[in-house]
């Protein structure tokens, strides 16, 4: 009978074997989920900044018309505030009472400035 379990005596008659210390390593798997996660994260940083650089870029084109047309209108509107004060300087009544309202809103006429009234 192969399978019996030694009896008491003989394992007291047997000698005991020094058990040799075993060295534990620490685990990598959490070294190595840090450094996954990591790389993830920066994965997904890049491809968000990316696409909100893409669309950024987009937004840019769709108001270049619209950033044209303004400096256009800016362009006119100082034109014919010039014209006004020239026809002011030139006595019209209509032209001054116009240059007046405007300096009293605080838009900034450029050019010669208005004589004042005698």
């Amino acid at each position: 009978m192969a399978d019996e379990l030694p009896t008491l005596e003989e394992l007291q008659d047997s000698p005991v074997e020094a058990a040799e210390p075993v060295e534990r390593r620490g685990s990598a798997l959490p070294l190595i989920l840090t450094i996954v996660a990591v790389l993830i994260w920066f994965a997904f940083q890049t491809v968000q900044l990316f696409l909100e650089r893409n669309n950024l870029s987009i937004m840019k084109t769709n108001l270049e018309s619209a950033m044209q047309e303004s400096q256009k209108m800016q362009a006119q509107l100082q034109s014919l505030i010039t014209k006004t004060v020239e026809l002011a300087n030139q006595g019209n009544p209509a032209a001054k009472v116009a240059v007046e309202e405007l300096e009293k809103r605080g838009i900034p006429i450029k050019g010669v400035a208005p004589q004042p009234s005698k």
